[in-house]
């Protein structure tokens, strides 16, 4: 179990499929500055950032949670509540898309 933020194991990850630090707080509806704390070890990941994690990481929460440090919590909510949360990010990202093309949808 990682005590700290084990930033270049993230790193190996996203650069594996060829994703950024940028992507990756986007989907978990991060802004990049949260991130960038989590990186150094300021801000502790949620349970359902932990499960967006390993969802554009591809693989398992439990792996995230080692690797985010000693206290992160790993998601055990119901099906339910993770289809919220998707929904949730897939708004963000499609407010996100809207904002980058200036068409002013979303």
């Amino acid at each position: 179990m990682a005590l700290f933020f084990d930033a270049q194991w993230f790193d190996a990850r996203l650069a594996e499929r060829g994703l950024n630090r940028r992507i990756l707080a986007a989907a978990a509806g991060m802004s990049e500055a949260d991130l960038a704390l989590a990186y150094k070890d300021q801000r502790e990941l949620s349970a359902d950032e932990v499960g967006v994690f390993a969802e554009v990481l591809g693989v398992t929460p439990a792996e995230v949670a080692r690797s985010a440090g000693v206290s992160t919590p790993t998601p055990g909510a119901g099906p339910e509540a993770r289809i919220a949360a998707l929904e949730q990010r897939v708004a963000v990202l499609e407010a996100e898309l809207a904002r980058l093309r200036g068409d002013g949808r979303g």
